[in-house]
């Protein structure tokens, strides 16, 4: 069902009809991702205690150089014959595990898809593993719209027919109508793989004929199955060749396939793997009268003038205003969320008001809760959290209930202790890697989907000169290149280096207010390694240096 090929009149002719078919569904199925969402919180999408950070996705049975050692390496097979599939109850009395691969091209894609997995959770189909979601372009005809992929591992009681009835059933509630074969959808379930099955059925055909074909099933499969390997009757390289063998055998790769991540409803995707990606400017908007940097500049102003100041802000070429109530410097003495929300939570409603902030993201920087749940119901796209979650522990249930996304920033302790906990045994790359993995395996368990994650490898938080240095210069592999990056290269990166200290000790500039250009140095060091956003006080100036950047590194 997820092939992407369709005639070209038939094409044209029913493609504004899918449309404005699925246009009526979108705020249903926000509303129904939402519930999702809060009840993953209940049950949770558990990431599997026993995995290594090195191979986050596997269990023990799928995970080949542990499987080795204590399981068998075929599995057990059955080839279903018809006969057998007819014959075949409804439910089994033990969970089978299938792979439901999903597909959106149409109408609000994102909200789509998280109805449809709100919808299978609905219908007692236990999500237990998610791939990151791919933009892609359409496979067989490229006169559509580009597509939006991914593949979730389920627990099933039910048979395989039964299963393929729920999900077409999820389908049609979303709105699917199959007037094209292969033409555009709103959204498509495919039944990809079932235990270690092969099944043939005038209905089904598990694994998925077509799918060793496909890059956009085969790289989110390898997200979460990388050693898997399929029934050695569905082909003969099946016995040597794992899902991740497959992908890469594949005579020809989509360079333009990348993980995508949400930002605003209104804004492009975020797409981290593609090599012309533009890097967005968060511009900070500190609301407090002690922040290391611009302390007392908005506090003490009325909500016009700063209201002006976003205005300024997007007018300069901002794509994210972060706004902060509360200083996070060394040694500041933090706030309750109460007295924080009286100082943002007006703010981001005016803003949010401003006909000038529809296309700008409003990040928050909290590690409270309450004020992320206030703020988010207020119009706040983005939490900004410095601790990833540790301060408040229901921060990650709430960002996940609510179905925004959070930056994740690395830091050990708090403003008071963070200066004292520079020990990094294994070097700092190593340390920042492996403690930002285990933060992003908490969001998960939480519930919050994997493309409504953003990282900060936390520049000045618990970093000496020299550590923060290193990060900048081995951004790249602190992404791409270390034993967790399972975990961690498929999200967006920020860099926030703007005005700290760092810069102000190599640069020789005391005042921080001065230091714009030691600033532009490591914003361009941040976009040659990778970083998607960059947080900073100037924001004309350093949307000039990011455009130079990126035409020096983001070129096609």
């Amino acid at each position: 069902m997820i092939s992407h090929g369709l005639t070209r009149s038939t094409c044209r002719a029913n493609a504004s009809t899918h449309r404005a078919l699925n246009d009526s569904y979108n705020l249903k199925l926000r509303a129904a991702g939402q519930r999702w969402r809060h009840d993953s919180i209940q049950k949770g999408l558990r990431p599997f205690a026993a995995h290594t950070a090195r191979y986050p996705s596997q269990n023990l049975e799928s995970n080949s150089h542990l499987a080795r050692s204590y399981f068998p390496v075929l599995l057990k097979q059955r080839a279903f014959s018809t006969s057998r599939m007819k014959a075949s109850s409804t439910m089994s009395d033990a969970p089978n595990k299938a792979v439901v691969a999903f597909g959106s091209n149409m109408g609000d894609r994102i909200a789509t898809i998280e109805a449809a997995l709100a919808a299978m959770k609905d219908k007692n189909l236990n999500v237990i593993k998610l791939s990151s979601l791919y933009e892609t372009k359409p496979m067989y005809y490229d006169d559509q719209d580009p597509f939006l992929n991914g593949v979730c591992q389920i627990e099933t009681t039910l048979e395989p027919l039964p299963l393929l009835d729920v999900l077409q059933s999820i389908e049609n509630e979303l709105g699917r109508k199959r007037i094209i074969d292969k033409g555009p959808r709103t959204i498509d379930l495919d039944i990809i793989l079932y235990n270690q099955e092969h099944i043939k059925h005038p209905r089904l055909e598990v694994p998925h004929k077509l799918m060793l074909e496909r890059e956009f099933v085969l790289r989110p499969l390898a997200d979460i199955l990388p050693y898997e390997h399929l029934p050695s009757s569905f082909t003969p390289s099946a016995a040597h060749r794992s899902i991740y063998q497959f992908l890469q055998a594949l005579p020809e790769m989509d360079s333009s396939m990348s993980p995508v991540t949400v930002l605003h409803q209104q804004m492009p995707l975020i797409r981290s793997h593609d090599s012309a990606r533009k890097t967005h400017v968060m511009a900070i908007l500190n609301l407090t009268p002690d922040s290391f940097s611009d302390g007392c500049v908005h506090s003490q102003k009325d909500l016009e003038t700063i209201m002006a100041t976003a205005r300024n802000f997007i007018a300069a070429g901002a794509d994210i205003i972060d706004i902060g109530g509360q200083s996070t410097r060394p040694r500041a003495e933090y706030l309750s969320a109460e007295e924080e929300l009286k100082r943002i939570l007006p703010v981001v409603k005016a803003i949010r008001s401003m006909e000038e902030a529809n296309d700008v993201a409003l990040s928050i920087d909290t590690f409270h809760s309450k004020v992320a749940r206030e703020t988010i119901l207020a119009g706040a796209d983005i939490i900004n959290d410095v601790s990833a979650g540790v301060h408040d522990k229901a921060m990650l249930a709430t960002v996940a209930e609510l179905g925004k996304t959070i930056i994740l920033m690395h830091m050990r302790g708090d403003a008071h202790t963070m200066m004292k906990l520079t020990d990094y045994p294994e070097g700092v790359l190593k340390g920042v890697a492996e403690e930002l993995s285990e933060r992003v395996q908490a969001a998960r368990a939480a519930g919050i989907l994997p493309w409504h994650i953003i990282l900060d490898p936390g520049l000045g938080f618990a970093k000496n000169q020299q550590q923060n240095l290193e990060l900048l210069r081995r951004l790249r592999e602190l992404r791409d290149d270390t034993e967790y990056s399972a975990w961690l290269k498929n999200h967006p990166w920020l860099t926030g280096p703007s005005r700290k200290g760092f810069v102000g000790k190599v640069t020789e500039v005391e005042e921080a207010s001065k230091r714009s250009y030691g600033t532009a140095a490591a914003v361009t060091a941040s976009i040659e390694g990778g970083a998607e956003i960059v947080r900073i006080h100037d924001v004309s100036e350093m949307v000039q240096v990011t455009k130079m950047a990126d035409a020096i590194y983001r070129s096609p």
